[in-house]
């Protein structure tokens, strides 16, 4: 909501020197968030005034655009020049080169001199043109930054202006006004107004409030007028969806009177486009008060108006030119011939004020703020006057509205009131709320005095009864967000001030902290981080496909059970995830799409597998205890839900040294991530071949924990890799977490570390192809023996010099002693030891 500052000051005691700042940093003070300040007068400067065209010669051009040499006064006649700047002419007389045509003789225009800035940073100086120097511009109101329209220049007649020559023109078109834009919370519907928001400054500063609905005289009654029927016998939503409709009719209106300057710079300042004078004046009246009007051309409605409910197949052409089929749920405007408005949101094209509209029908209505949201959001029809009639219109501005608009177009626009006025339906009293005294204490612990919470009360408003012990609290028109004492000591807590209500923080209980499976999360977490990992966070919603994908064993006949989601926020995206992957995968491809081609990144989070009861049968009610039957109910229905991690890799791994290339990641990569998060939590990953329908048929591996498998790993299967547009070669792993959790829940002694110096030796071995190196590495170490500290894979080759069917594998193994240094014969015999052991046992031939 933006607040102009000159509006404000009609209604407040804001002080001349204020600037929108200061206006917001009262307004915070009772809840109203701060958003931005607007000032068009930041980007426009300089001399730019009113002048009145003397000459105008037309002077064609060999490009084939004609344009007019002219002469503009920019003082009054008769006084001198006592701007000095370069370029501008002393006698007052400024020779400008325009080349637009809309202009005459004699027409006040407005005249940028030598030295201004306009909007975009454009500065005017005299410049040779034409074969002129044309010394300043005359403007249009594009360029000063106050419309749209380039095509002409600003005649300032059209605005029904007849200033002084040489006055200031940013003046003039309100150029020097400001405006602080506000948040408003939903609840708080009644400052979508400057009504609403005067009110609040006041309560903010202590400063007297004029309401401006107190200026009009509306009419109590008057000659009969349109007639108006409320047809809504069966609301939808609980209550009437209009539960009062006002209409008044003016005559003799002329359309195209423009709008004045003053108006049009509030309502530009506002962050509305003028259009047309009855438009304005409807924009006008709707932020002044809140109350949102529709105007009807008068002469073409059919018979009365009808408010009712949209019958099934209904359509309307609305304002934006857009044919909508209507919903049964739809609140309308109709006549005769069928719907011509979504009541409380936007009118429809068959009855807009046109240019040849004479007779305007003015409908000023309070509409159930239910009803108006379902319908604009079922529309996805944004507008300022559905904005307000969601949150809460004041049932009681109605006629005062409706009679602030006559008056405005009989002044504005020449109109006749005819005095017919129709007010249909009744104003909805508010409900008295019993008020303790003693209850906003309870509440804040601040101890309010008796009388001020009544003075607090009265001031926004309400109107108190002191029963002794309770108060009887009648909230004001304007307020339907106040329903409950709650409701009333929030708003006693906001207006007497939020710094008087203490702050003590809890004191946490000592001796806690993060349990032991918390404390191994986050070691793995960590971990990951330090051996370069990047932990990205995805959402948990995937599609049935993906989650069939990565999350279903190969060859599984039955479909894998998901959580389906009653409300997707995505309809490709229906169901809980089952795996990490998918989600993973997605922030990887979206990452090298953005140039990082080089990528290890991993995610830990929660997965969830359906049970047999899927939820609940119902939500209980809210504000008691439902039961321990109940809570079972609900705890039974909820998934299991148990933690994962997953990691993947791409392109290549960061140089050891510099000019050094990097390694390509591949397969090897996904497997020593998923044995680092083993080894995080003292846990020794077995490995195998395996099989999987997303993973490469020949480079996936199984990871167990003892006979338990927790997870796989590898390479992404080609097909996979170019459906989903992700690198070649791209490798993942992913592990059962919360079963590595629970394995690693013991206590883990530590072993003592050997003081005494390794000794390291290399074995290669000529095997067939098919045998996995992890069984070899296992054989090695059961060779080995107790002397073996540490065994790792570091080629695999099956290039020349190596048969078909064969392939070499090279492991190191480190010895180590606990008690002494080994000697290199030691270390040869338990090296031996292994070696013969996987000769006779794998057929392996040593290289």
């Amino acid at each position: 909501m933006r607040i102009p500052l000159s509006w404000l000051r009609e209604y407040t005691q804001l002080p001349a020197e204020a600037r929108a700042e200061d206006l917001m940093a009262d307004l915070v003070r009772v809840g109203l968030e701060e958003e931005d300040v607007h000032r068009p007068g930041d980007e426009i400067s300089g001399p730019i005034v009113v002048g009145e065209v003397l000459e105008k010669h037309p002077e064609p051009q060999s490009n084939g655009k004609t344009i007019n040499w002219c002469q503009v006064r920019v003082v009054p006649e008769g006084q001198a020049q006592t701007l000095t700047h370069e370029g501008i002419s002393p006698d007052g007389v400024q020779g400008v080169v325009c080349g637009a045509h809309n202009f005459e003789v004699g027409d006040k225009v407005v005249v940028t001199l030598p030295g201004a800035v306009l909007p975009g940073d454009f500065q005017i100086s005299a410049r040779k043109t034409y074969g002129h120097v044309s010394a300043g511009m005359i403007a249009s109101v594009k360029e000063l930054g106050i419309g749209e329209d380039h095509d002409g220049i600003l005649v300032l007649s059209t605005l029904g202006l007849d200033p002084e020559v040489g006055a200031d023109a940013l003046e003039l078109l309100g150029l020097h006004d400001e405006a602080a834009e506000i948040n408003v919370t939903p609840d708080r519907g009644y400052a979508f107004s400057i009504r609403g928001v005067a009110r609040e400054y006041s309560h903010a500063t202590g400063t007297p409030f004029t309401d401006p609905a107190d200026a009009v005289a509306a009419p109590e009654s008057g000659n009969p007028g349109q007639e108006v029927i409320l047809d809504d016998a069966a609301p939808v939503y609980g209550v009437p969806g209009c539960s009062r409709f006002v209409a008044r009719t003016v005559t003799d209106v002329d359309v195209t009177a423009p709008t004045p300057p003053w108006m049009a710079a509030r309502l530009r300042l506002a962050g509305m486009r003028p259009i047309s004078l009855p438009v304005d004046i409807s924009n006008y009246v709707m932020w002044e008060l809140g109350q949102p009007l529709h105007f009807y051309d008068a002469d073409s409605l059919q018979g009365p108006i009808q408010v009712r409910r949209a019958s099934a197949g209904e359509r309307l052409t609305t304002l934006d030119e857009k044919d909508r089929e209507l919903n049964t749920e739809d609140l309308v405007i109709a006549d005769d011939r069928g719907a011509i408005g979504l009541a409380g949101v936007m009118g429809g094209a068959a009855t807009e004020v046109s240019a040849t509209t004479s007779t305007i029908l003015i409908e000023s209505a309070h509409f159930d703020a239910v009803s108006i949201g379902r319908t604009r959001r079922r529309h996805r029809l944004p507008s300022e006057a559905s904005k307000r009639n969601e949150r809460g219109v004041d049932p009681a501005m109605t006629a005062v509205a409706a009679q602030r608009a006559v008056d405005l177009l009989v002044t504005l626009a020449g109109a006749t009131d005819t005095g017919a006025l129709t007010v249909t339906g009744e104003i909805p009293a508010p409900s008295p709320i019993a008020l303790s005294a003693e209850h906003p204490q309870r509440i804040t612990g601040v101890e309010y005095q008796r009388e001020q919470i009544i003075e607090t009360l009265r001031a926004i408003g309400a109107e108190v009864v002191d029963g002794g012990q309770t108060l009887t609290v009648t909230p004001p028109t304007w307020r339907p967000d106040l329903r409950t004492p709650e409701d009333l000591i929030e708003e006693i807590a906001r207006l007497v001030g939020y710094d008087a209500i203490g702050s003590r923080l809890p004191v946490a209980p000592a001796g806690r902290g993060l349990t032991p499976a918390q404390q191994r999360r986050r070691q793995v977490l960590s971990g990951m981080a330090a051996a370069g990992y990047t932990e990205t966070l995805s959402y948990p919603f995937l599609s049935q496909e993906a989650n069939e994908l990565f999350g279903r064993a190969e060859g599984a006949a039955e479909p894998l059970p998901t959580v389906r989601l009653a409300n997707p926020i995505a309809a490709q995206h229906p169901t809980l995830r089952t795996t990490l992957l998918p989600g993973l995968l997605d922030t990887l491809r979206r990452n090298v799409s953005r140039g990082f081609h080089d990528l290890a990144v991993f995610e830990a989070g929660l997965v969830f597998h359906p049970g047999q009861i899927h939820g609940s049968a119902s939500i209980p009610a809210l504000g008691r205890y439902p039961g321990d039957e109940v809570i079972a109910e609900l705890t039974a229905g909820i998934p299991d839900q148990p933690w994962r991690i997953a990691a993947a890799v791409a392109g290549d791994e960061p140089a050891a040294e510099l000019g050094d290339a990097g390694r390509r990641r591949d397969w090897a990569d996904a497997i020593d991530a998923a044995r680092s998060v083993a080894e995080l939590l003292g846990l020794q990953l077995e490995i195998t071949q395996g099989r999987h329908q997303a993973f490469h048929p020949g480079r996936t591996a199984q990871l167990h924990i003892g006979q338990t498998q927790v997870g796989w790993a590898g390479e992404i299967h080609p097909k996979v890799v170019e459906q989903w547009d992700l690198p070649a070669r791209t490798a993942v792993m992913e592990l059962e977490l919360s079963a590595l959790l629970d394995a690693a829940a013991g206590q883990v002694t530590a072993e003592p570390i050997s003081t005494f110096p390794p000794t390291t030796q290399d074995v290669s071995l000529i095997l067939d192809a098919g045998i996995p190196a992890a069984e070899v590495q296992s054989t090695l170490a059961e060779g080995a023996g107790e002397l073996l500290e540490h065994i790792e894979l570091f080629d695999v080759y099956d290039g020349a010099g190596i048969d078909v069917g064969k392939k070499s594998l090279a492991y190191a193994l480190r010895f180590r002693a606990a008690d002494r240094t080994l000697t290199a014969e030691e270390a040869s015999a338990a090296r031996g030891d292994a070696v013969e052991l996987v000769v006779s046992r794998h057929g392996a031939v040593q290289r």
